[in-house]
């Protein structure tokens, strides 16, 4: 990682609407063989040269759900952080990451309801300025009342 910002907790009461955090991470050729080993998802467009080359990307591309676990990183570490549960995600994918590529997943706070602990997040992932990702994420915040 290159820009993450501190990692922990901000709780329910203390989030507000417009926070946001990000972090940015370079895609490695280690990155898209590692996540190809776990999720079992060899798709030759992520791991073959020869054979992405004669795709529409005309050339390899990181798997979509890398670029979306970046997301999750922001979720999971900093906004709102740890205890934070994923309650849902909505992902359109934009534009292809490559590897060699510096993306930058960014979170934003939309909508809290306190009551509920539950949060609406703006999510995005960018590659210098184009938006490679986007989409909104529902999460069940932690609370300082039950910690």
């Amino acid at each position: 990682m290159l820009d993450n910002i501190s990692t922990g907790t901000i709780v329910v009461e203390d989030l507000e609407v417009g926070m946001t955090r990000s972090l940015q991470k370079i895609i490695t050729d280690q990155d898209i063989e590692m996540f190809a080993e776990v999720s079992t998802d060899r798709n030759p467009v992520h791991l073959d040269d020869g054979y992405a080359q004669d795709t529409i990307f005309e050339g390899r591309i990181a798997h979509g759900m890398l670029t979306a676990g970046l997301i999750s990183a922001v979720i999971g570490e900093q906004l709102p952080g740890h205890g934070t549960v994923y309650l849902g995600q909505t992902l359109k994918f934009m534009a292809p990451v490559r590897p060699g590529d510096c993306v930058e997943a960014i979170v934003t706070v939309l909508s809290i309801d306190y009551a509920r602990r539950r949060v609406q997040l703006m999510t995005e992932a960018r590659v210098g300025d184009t938006v490679v990702l986007k989409g909104e994420a529902t999460v069940l915040a932690p609370s300082g009342k039950f910690d």
